[in-house]
């Protein structure tokens, strides 16, 4: 069979089939649980912090220095997932 017959096999609406196969596939990791749990809360503070890093050189170099304390001091748990978020918005200017 081609790819391309697997492909329009799939295109078929099946919700019952879908629910199966979705029952199929193991738990998600801890870790990518907590991080879909904490990351939304946690954006709109990170945004705070990267706008202070944009308007200030000296804020900015002391937020990348420590990461984790500068999310400490802002009342955000500096989880893993949460001082990555930082780090690439960080890392994205």
């Amino acid at each position: 069979m081609s790819d391309w017959g697997v492909l329009s096999e799939m295109n078929g609406y099946d919700e019952e089939r879908i629910a199966v196969l979705l029952r199929l596939l193991p738990p998600a990791p801890a870790g990518w649980v907590q991080a879909a749990q904490e990351l939304p809360l946690a954006r709109v503070e990170i945004a705070a912090l990267v706008a202070r890093a944009e308007a200030d050189a000296a804020t900015r170099a002391q937020i990348v220095a420590d990461l984790e304390s500068a999310l400490a001091a802002e009342g955000i748990e500096p989880t893993p997932s949460v001082v990555a978020a930082l780090r690439a918005c960080l890392d994205a200017d």
